[in-house]
C-alpha cells in the first residue's frame, strides 16, 4: 500500500542537467525524511541526499554538494533531485527512500524504497 515511484532519469551528456522525482502513493509525504540512494555498476549503494520532513533541513553527499539540489513538495506528494554539471560518475540507478520525520534521528532505518530510475551520463 505505501509505494514510492521515481522518475525523470534518462541518458544525458557531460555537463548537463537532469531532474528526478519521487512520488508516493498510500500514504502523504509530509510526516517523512526522504533520501536520494545511488547505486552503480559494480559499486555498492550510496546516500546521495537527504531532506526533513518539513524541508528546513538538508544534506548532501561530497561527491554531488554544489552540483545537486534535493526539494520537496508535500502539496504534490513528491520530492526532487535537480541535478546539474553531471558527470560520468553520477551514472548509476537512482532511488528515492522515506523514513520518520528526520534524516539523521533514529531510528535510521528508510522503511520504504522505490523502484528506482537509470541515470546514464554519457558522451
Amino acid at each position: 500500500q505505501l509505494q514510492l515511484v521515481e522518475s525523470g532519469g534518462g541518458l544525458v551528456q557531460p555537463g548537463g542537467s537532469l531532474r528526478l522525482s519521487c512520488a508516493a502513493s498510500g500514504f502523504t509525504l509530509d510526516g517523512y525524511a526522504i533520501g536520494w540512494f545511488r547505486q552503480a555498476p559494480g559499486k555498492e549503494r550510496e546516500g546521495v541526499s537527504c531532506i526533513s520532513s518539513g524541508g528546513v533541513s538538508t544534506n548532501y553527499a561530497n561527491s554531488v554538494k554544489g552540483r545537486f539540489t534535493i526539494s520537496r513538495d508535500n502539496a504534490k506528494n513528491t520530492v526532487y533531485l535537480q541535478m546539474t554539471s553531471l558527470n560520468p560518475e553520477d551514472t548509476a540507478v537512482y532511488y528515492c527512500a522515506a523514513k520518520r520525520f528526520s534524516c539523521t534521528v533514529p531510528p535510521l532505518l528508510f522503511t520504504t524504497w522505490g523502484q528506482g530510475t537509470q541515470v546514464t551520463v554519457s558522451s
